[in-house]
């Protein structure tokens, strides 16, 4: 298999235990990072089986027959889909070689991967907090009260200043920011 060379890519994390409102932060954070004149994409991990691809359409078809690689385009998109097949799955490293380059990329999951990372944590759910076990979580976004004082704690509703701290701590300035007003 043709394989680009991995790219040097900057990356950054949310994660939390399933309902904790990663997928929602993010969806929120993309429009503020993007204002700072940032190109961002996203990874997300999940620890469940899923399809993007429906039975009876050729693209599934495809893959049943056993193409290892299906790629649906169209004029406004693209989409590759790769089977592992009996392949393991495969490392952060390996998946973010296949990302074209941009700016920044925000990964939703991966727990237990050490890139740097907020914990969207919310004791309600009666998890144990990452960071207690995780120095690569460097901050947490929560709207609920939490006895943490060894990091910095962010508002989960105050999308603004989480964004403003990743884009800060991940070493941006002010004269990167391309696009912003």
């Amino acid at each position: 298999m043709n394989e680009r060379p991995a790219m040097a890519q900057t990356i950054f994390g949310l994660a939390g235990w399933s309902g904790s409102g990663k997928t929602t932060l993010l969806t929120r954070l993309l429009p503020e990072l993007i204002g700072f004149g940032l190109s961002v994409s996203t990874m997300k991990h999940t620890h469940h089986a899923f399809d993007m691809d429906k039975p009876g359409k050729d693209s599934h078809n495809h893959r049943m027959a056993g193409a290892r690689e299906v790629m649906v385009t169209s004029s406004s998109r693209w989409a590759l889909m790769h089977e592992l097949r009996d392949e393991p799955e495969p490392d952060v490293e390996t998946l973010l070689a296949r990302i074209s380059p941009v700016d920044l990329v925000l990964i939703e999951g991966f727990k237990s991967y050490s890139h740097p990372k907020i914990e969207v944590y919310r004791p309600s759910l009666g998890k144990p907090r990452l960071s207690a076990t995780d120095d690569s979580v460097v901050a947490i976004a929560t709207n609920e009260p939490v006895d943490v004082v060894d990091l910095p704690i962010l508002d989960l509703d105050d999308v603004a200043t989480i964004a403003w701290f990743i884009f800060t701590y991940l070493g941006f300035s002010d004269s990167e920011r391309h696009g912003a007003a």
